[in-house]
């Protein structure tokens, strides 16, 4: 690091210390002959809630999160809906259910961008995982920063569901992170011995002893400076500089990175000058493509006092801090299954979610009682939306239910979760509806429910779309088009939805991204 003019001055200037931006601190300040700033918003993660698994609902409307809303959606009810997303090292990744659960090989082949099929990503997967419990096998395991485990104290009502998924004819899978995952089986997740392990954890935490890694907390960044069209470095909260004599990498995420470059000057022409921003290059994709995946469930009364209701306990809580065990050890969604609401489908366009515990409102709305939640996800919605500027506020709108087949995919994977609490194995656990949940029949009944009550699953990717086509935002080596010394590693550079979580193919960005930057 040097200073120039006032300004510091690195090699590299990250920017977001979420999923990607971690690894790319670590891998790139690998180099002891390179100098790298990493800058986050928020701040260190170092609250309690974010290393307990089953704090995380807890960080919700917190300082440690963005608290967006949404703009209104016409398809919902005319909601605005609330959007978490991460403020602290670790981003999201500090804030998450801890789920790894990568998708499909379908996913990646289907973005059809040179380098980036499901074969070429695999080896930064594996890469990056570090697998422990007996269910995993080692099979796709390797020594990677990141813990890959089992839930330590899964719920009783967890293999109820389980065997309900059995029941329902679906096949148990023994690796839900293979080439398919059309199945069921207990969720993987980024913990180590009970206790989260985000990016933060496994990637910079290592790193930060490293003389030539610099990490800003609290420090809000403004947007890219440029020299003609080469990004030299980002301003930040009072105006100061950070140059980057190599490249300036926005690792902000699907909201803050496509909202960085239209204010820096990177986007729809027309957009920037309503907007009152200089025109540096004029990229009308930037924002556009923004996908979700929304959520819908089916909460039941649970006749037996098991579930996470009773979780705060100071029994569970001493439990916890002593062994790292009992009800706070969970991530809350413990077991999932992948399927596909018709033969058509060529692959899996809904998961279930089985949360042994109502799960209402992002944990937002205290449970009444026992109750047991079954999440429905629409996996590969069709519906696309938008991150725009709105002054100097960032505009959501993902245009949920724009178009109606994800409308009738949502209402027959309700009516598939419907039927896990028939089943025989949940018979013990499972009886009427939980409120607010109505026990909705009919598809325009269901249809209603999930305009009325459909909330995100927490998983934006898409707004500085990767390709290989001109009107891309990102090439396939991650540069932003038409500009040079600026790139975007993050997940929104996928072209779309991956059949899973996205925690995992932003870690993959990541180390993928870094071997780009700077291959070995």
């Amino acid at each position: 690091m040097l200073t120039l003019g006032g300004a510091m001055e690195y090699d590299y200037v990250i920017v977001g210390a979420g999923s990607a931006g971690c690894v790319l601190a670590n891998r790139l300040s690998a180099d002891p002959e390179v100098s790298v700033a990493l800058v986050e918003a928020g701040a260190k993660d170092d609250k309690l809630e974010i290393r307990m698994p089953a704090g995380f609902a807890k960080l919700f409307k917190t300082d440690y999160d963005w608290d967006f809303t949404t703009a209104k959606q016409s398809e919902m009810a005319d909601r605005e809906l609330y959007w978490p997303r991460g403020r602290v090292l670790g981003g999201s990744s500090s804030i998450n259910a801890q789920m790894w659960l990568r998708g499909c090989q379908r996913d990646y082949d289907q973005w059809e961008v040179p380098g980036w099929s499901y074969d070429e990503v695999l080896p930064y997967f594996t890469k990056a995982e570090r697998r422990v419990g007996s269910n995993h096998g080692g099979v796709y395991g390797s020594a990677g920063p990141l813990f890959i485990s089992e839930l330590r104290s899964p719920n009783v009502a967890t293999a109820a569901f389980l065997k309900a998924c059995e029941e329902l004819g679906l096949e148990r899978l023994a690796e839900l992170n293979g080439r398919s995952n059309e199945g069921y089986g207990p969720t993987p997740v980024t913990q180590e011995r009970g206790r989260r392990w985000s990016a933060a954890d496994g990637y910079l935490r290592p790193a930060r002893k490293r003389p030539n890694l610099t990490v800003l907390t609290g420090t809000d960044v403004d947007r890219v400076v440029f020299d003609g069209t080469r990004a030299i470095g980002v301003e930040h909260s009072g105006g100061s500089l950070l140059r980057a004599r190599r490249e300036v990498i926005l690792s902000a995420g699907t909201i803050g990175s496509p909202y960085l470059l239209l204010r820096s000057g990177v986007g729809a022409a027309e957009e920037l000058r309503d907007a009152g921003v200089a025109l540096v290059r004029d990229s009308p994709q930037v924002g556009k493509n923004l996908q979700d995946h929304l959520s819908s469930g089916v909460f039941i009364s649970c006749k037996q006092p098991v579930t996470l209701t009773g979780a705060e306990s100071l029994g569970n809580l001493l439990r916890y801090l002593v062994l790292r065990s009992g009800m706070l050890t969970t991530n809350v969604g413990e077991a999932v299954a992948f399927l596909r609401t018709s033969p058509e489908e060529p692959a899996p366009d809904i998961e279930l979610i089985f949360a042994p515990g109502p799960f209402i409102d992002h944990g937002l709305t205290p449970p009444t009682g026992h109750g047991l939640t079954v999440g429905v996800i629409l996996l590969q919605p069709e519906s696309r939306g938008r991150v725009g500027l709105n002054g100097r506020e960032v505009l959501i709108d993902p245009g949920y239910l724009a178009e109606e087949a994800d409308v009738r995919r949502l209402v027959a994977g309700l009516k598939v979760a419907q039927q896990v609490f028939t089943t025989t194995a949940m018979q013990p656990y499972a009886d009427g509806p939980m409120a607010p949940y109505t026990a909705p029949e009919s598809d325009d009944e269901l249809a209603q429910w999930v305009r009325e009550r459909g909330e995100t699953l927490y998983h934006p990717v898409g707004t500085c779309r990767m390709g290989a086509d001109e009107e891309s935002v990102v090439d396939p080596a991650l540069k932003v088009r038409g500009v040079d010394g600026l790139r975007v590693a993050d997940a929104s550079i996928m072209p779309t939805l991956n059949r899973g979580h996205t925690h995992a193919p932003a870690i993959m960005i990541g180390e993928k991204a870094a071997d780009l930057i700077a291959p070995r």
